[in-house]
């Protein structure tokens, strides 16, 4: 049970992360929904940098618990998740005005703490 949620959280983190990104970003810069400007580029750059960093995070995630590395099975892994989930709510709540990407956040948060739980 506990490696099917580890697998399902960072799946989850992997999967709304992409579509975080097709959406507020690729999406909107296709239909030319934003006028160009230094607020545009920091707009695609905040969104872009925070997707990145999920994905690759994810991806990472993934690859470890794939290849049997136990580290996301100890304390330290669930440490690090966790703050990794505190800092991109964080930055949700101060600078991304769409609530969809803390959902995506705070279930990834709770499946962890499933995880961390089964262990």
């Amino acid at each position: 049970m506990h490696k099917t949620l580890l697998y399902a959280a960072y799946g989850w983190l992997l999967l709304g992360s992409t579509l975080h990104f097709c959406i507020d970003v690729v999406s909107q810069y296709w239909r030319g929904r934003r006028t160009p400007g230094v607020e545009t580029t920091l707009y695609y750059g905040l969104h872009s940098a925070y997707t990145l960093g999920q994905v690759l995070f994810a991806l990472v995630a993934l690859l470890l618990i794939c290849q049997g590395v136990p580290f996301f099975d100890e304390w330290q892994g669930s440490v690090l998740a966790f703050a990794a989930a505190a800092a991109w709510l964080t930055v949700c709540f101060a600078f991304v005005e769409y609530r969809e990407p803390r959902i995506v956040v705070g279930l990834f948060a709770v499946l962890l703490a499933g995880a961390a739980f089964t262990r």
